[in-house]
Parts: structure tokens; sequence; C-alpha cells
């Protein structure tokens, strides 16, 4: 912030010259009675002020933000249940390491304790799901405060940051500079690298006969992305990335394998577990990746790489821990590579290659979802900002679009949050206007926060938005399929129990046998009609191109509800607590 003084202030005005001054040009912020004092002092500022629908719309606007620029995502609510709603938001930032901070009205600082009206303990209830937290008990300290916050959300491993200011510290006056120096003698978030850590990893690397990068959200958070694709051109190692460091590397680089995991390539899957030396950088060896962590890599060596001491040997031991900035190891990395040929090595990569494609079963007469992403993929030329909600489409966006840049797509990985993708798509449009963002959604996912369409209207962000529409919970569905003998336990959300286009069973008025030909439900369509936003329907693949052209063309958003029907599994599949070796592919 730049030095200024001025005279006597609210604690809210001070609160939001700080966001001035911090740089941040929006807010998404829902107001209410602890809250009105800071709307009121917003309402005076030069900011953008983007309205959700509900808070935890904000919440995970507020992470899209943040996850699209790279920059502190900001938002804001009121007391009690205003500031609980944003929990699911907090915990997505929270588990992907995305730079947010949650400003919270809260009850006056007497009243705390009290069980008054609206009250609620943010601070307890979010304390484990945070970076830090503050509660501001003197305006004078707000500068300092503010200043801090932002500060601890995007050094180091990013993370969320709570302010929660009672409304008696909103209404206090007071003279401040806002210059206030920060006084975080605990916190060292910028580890020093040992200069001995590098010659130990290129020692390591020139006695391997089989090595592999493994490199996670880690490397796009650090803005390390071209020292990786560098890094592994000048040693010749093969790239897998977890489902957060999907856009590390190109897709279609020679080097990549793409991501690894539960519903990841089969020859990512395999590299990781028979490579001789894993090179881990900026990812944490989570259960989606390793499944078992003792029947993972078995044979490797391993070199993990990470800023956050915490995640080193915590789930998987390390032959080599290196607590430093990644873009800071590859750099010196990079000064004097030693490439390798590994002729062996590539060509076993080859093979898998060849063998275990990405693949689905085609069927002319259905509008199947990997069909859906291999076309957007053609006719946006793989150039789209990709934004899912939590399922089964989740995982076909992640394998059937091909990803050619970093912060391409913005999924939540860690706490995989249904609803996440519409008000993430919509925070993703405001920080990066230029961009086309694309929600890609279930029909489930899409109706926990299918609010946020007055959002998209009012504030005329213009995301598109594809419903992969089945009538059902797909990815639960898919678990009840493959380890629970078919079972329905409430996961069909259509009308009837079937498997055709409206998940009806063929004994359905408006069932055709092949497709719903009655009006879908629910007729999305029709609600985004209600919001002020067009619309189209999609039954056959004949339909398809026109109306993603239809969508692209428009100028405001724009939803299509493609209906897939649920027939399909993401595919391949490792089973949750196996390993590579029991990879379902059929």
């Amino acid at each position: 912030m730049e030095t200024q003084t001025t005279g006597l202030l609210k604690g809210s005005e001070i609160t939001i010259k700080c966001l001035e001054l911090l740089g941040v040009d929006v807010v998404f912020a829902y107001p209410g009675g602890q809250a009105i004092e800071l709307h009121q002092a917003l309402s005076r500022s030069g900011m953008r002020v983007v309205l959700p629908r509900h808070e935890q719309g904000g919440a995970f606007a507020a992470g899209g933000y943040a996850r699209a620029s790279g920059r502190v995502g900001v938002c804001m609510a009121t007391s009690g249940p205003g500031a609980t709603n944003l929990v699911s938001g907090i915990a997505d930032a929270y588990m992907d390491s995305i730079p947010t901070v949650f400003i919270t009205g809260q009850v006056p600082s007497s009243m705390i304790g009290k069980n008054v009206f609206q009250e609620t303990d943010i601070i307890g209830v979010t304390r484990p799901i945070v970076k830090h937290s503050f509660l501001v008990l003197d305006a004078n300290d707000i500068p300092r405060i503010m200043r801090e916050a932002f500060y601890i959300a995007q050094s180091g491993r990013p993370g969320p940051v709570v302010v929660d200011i009672p409304k008696n510290v909103q209404q206090q006056k007071c003279k401040v500079d806002f210059d206030q120096a920060p006084e975080l003698k605990y916190y060292h978030p910028d580890p020093a690298l040992d200069p001995a850590a590098v010659g130990k990893i290129k020692a390591m690397i020139a006695a391997s006969k089989r090595p592999c990068i493994y490199a996670g959200g880690g490397i796009i958070s650090a803005g390390a992305s071209e020292e990786l694709v560098k890094f592994a051109e000048s040693y010749n190692i093969p790239v897998v990335t977890t489902l957060m460091g999907i856009g590390a590397i190109p897709d279609s680089h020679p080097l990549s394998l793409r991501w690894l995991g539960m519903h990841g390539t089969v020859y990512a899957n395999y590299a990781a577990n028979e490579c001789d030396l894993l090179l881990a950088f900026g990812a944490r060896f989570d259960d989606r990746v390793t499944g078992n962590p003792k029947s993972f890599a078995v044979g490797a060596k391993i070199v993990h790489v990470d800023i956050d001491d915490s995640e080193i040997n915590k789930n998987k031991p390390a032959d080599l821990g290196v607590l430093a900035d990644i873009r800071e190891v590859l750099t010196k990395l990079n000064e004097a590579p030693e490439p390798q040929e590994y002729a062996e090595w590539f060509a076993r990569i080859r093979e898998w290659k060849k063998k275990y494609p990405f693949h689905y079963r085609n069927k002319p007469d259905h509008v199947q979802p990997q069909f859906v992403m291999e076309t957007l993929s053609r006719l946006t030329r793989g150039q789209a900002v990709i934004v899912p909600g939590v399922g089964q489409h989740q995982m076909w966006a992640a394998q059937y679009y091909d990803y050619n840049y970093p912060r391409q797509l913005l999924t939540s990985g860690g706490l995989g949050a249904m609803g996440f993708g519409l008000p993430a798509a919509m925070g993703a449009k405001v920080a990066c206007p230029e961009k086309t963002v694309i929600n890609i959604d279930g029909d489930g996912s899409f109706q926990m926060n299918i609010q946020e369409l007055g959002t998209l209207f009012v504030e005329e962000i213009p995301v598109k938005m594809i419903i992969l529409d089945n009538q059902h919970l797909g990815m639960v569905a898919q678990w009840e399929d493959r380890f629970y003998n078919h079972n329905r336990g409430n996961t069909v959300l259509g009308r009837c129990k079937g498997s055709n286009g409206c998940g009806s069973a063929k004994n359905c008025d408006d069932c055709d046998g092949t497709r719903c030909t009655g009006r879908p439900y629910p007729d999305f369509v029709m609600i985004a009609n209600g919001y002020g936003i067009p619309g189209r329907n999609v039954f056959t693949r004949e339909e398809l191109v026109p109306a993603i052209e239809e969508m692209l063309a428009a100028d405001g958003p724009f939803l299509l509800d493609v209906h897939t029907g649920y027939e399909e599994h993401v595919l391949p599949m490792i089973p949750p607590g196996g390993d590579y070796t029991a990879i379902i592919m059929e």
C-alpha cells in the first residue's frame, strides 16, 4: 500500500480504503445487518462489487477469480448465516491452496459469546480450514491486519484468510496511517534453498534410467510452468501432472503423459509407478493419485520439492525432501542441464500410450459426454478456460479437452465441492474478461448454485454453460454400478429410473426409446430464460455443433442443456484404495 494519512474515518471506510490501496478491483459481496457499514463504504468506492445470489456463490466466485488470475480473490459476507454460508468456499480454497481473503461482519464486540441474533464464531468454525484468521477489535489495527491478510494469503503456499470485523469496530472513528508495518515475526513463507540440494537432485537424475516428473498445482501457483517445460526438455524427462497441475505443460507436448490418478491416463499411472526416480514438484501425494501410498511408486527413489514443510514425508516418505520455492529450484537446475537419452524407457512409454489412450465406445445415436468435450475442444481450438462442477462431467472435462496453458482448467480438486462450477466460472470471467470461460456442469452440480444465473444476467457476465445432463448423480451412480451391484441409493434425479435420454425406462409417454420427446426435467433452458439468459436443448449429435457455435457466438451468457442420458462411466478408473495394477478400463 502507498503511504497515506487522512482525517477521521470509520473502520468500515478504512477497510475499503485498504482494499483499494492493495489493488483490489472487484469484491464478491453480500450485505446484511452486521456488514451494512462495509457495504455503505463500498458504495462510495471505485471498486466493482459483484452481488452473488448466495454467499456460497460469492465464495466460489472469489476462488474462481483467484484461480484464473493468480491475484487474491476477495469475498464479503455478514455475520452468522452469511459467514457460515462461506464455509464450503473457504474449505475449497484451503484444499487447493487458492489465495483468498474473506471479510465477515460480526456482532458488536461487547456481544460476542452471548448467542445474540446472527452471531456465529466464524473464527472458531473456520480455524481448521484457513491459513490464518483475524478478529479485529480496534479500527486502528485495520491497515496492518489487511496488509498481513493479503501477504499471508498470496505468499508461500497460498490459501484463504478470514478477517472478522465486529460492527462497533466498523463504526469506530479514528485517524490512521495506512502504511502501518505488518507484524509477522511468526511467519516465514520463503524458505531459503539449500544450494547442495540442487546438486543432489542432479546426481539422482544422472543415476536414473527411468525418471519421471510428477508436477502438481504448486507449479501453477508458483508461476513455474515455463521453467518446468524447460527442465523437462533440457533433461529429456517425461511429465505427469495431477488434476490441479493440468496445463503446467501442454497436453500436446511430446514429453506430456497428461494427468495421473484415479481417472487419469493409464500411461501416466504406469510411468509414475514404474519409474526408478520420481521428481515430485509442487505435489502432495494425495489419495486420488496414490491410492494406497504404500503401493505407490514402490521401486522409485523420490525427490519431493515443496514450499510447505508439512507436506514433505506426510503421505509418502521422500529419499530427498527439499523445502523451497519450486520456481527457484527449477531455475537453478536449468542453468546446466545434463540430458540423457533414456531410449528403453521412452520405448516403453510409447507402447503404453499406443495401447492405452483415452477412449470410449462410440454410440452414434447418443450425444455422449466424451464426444461433447472433444467437439468443444475442436471448436474452441483448445483455448477456452474450462470450469467444471464436480462429478463425472468434471473428469470428462479433464480427459477430453486439450489443455495448452496454466490456469486453463479451474476445478475443485481437493474438496470436490458440487456447486463450484457456475459461480467459479463467474469469478474467472470477471478476472479474465478477454477469455472465453465455459462452465461444464452436471445437472446435479449445476442445481446447487443455479441462482447465480441471476448474477450473470444483472452483472452482464458472459459465461458460457454446458450441462451434461444425465438425470443422475453420475459419479455416485457409477460407484453404485461398480461396487454396489447397481443398487440405486437416491442417485436418480429424473422422473423415472431408466437409462435413456431423460432417465426413463421406456415406460414413459414422452420416451421414444432413444430420447425424451417431452419437456425436459428440469427445463434448464426455461429456467435460464426466466433469468433473462438464452439457451438451447441438444438431444442429438447433429444438433451439437450448431448449438455450440451459437453459444460461442452469443454476446452474453448462454446455456446449453445437452441430454446425454446415464449410460457412460468415467474410465479408466482405479478402484478406491487400489493401485495402478487394478485399473478398470472397460
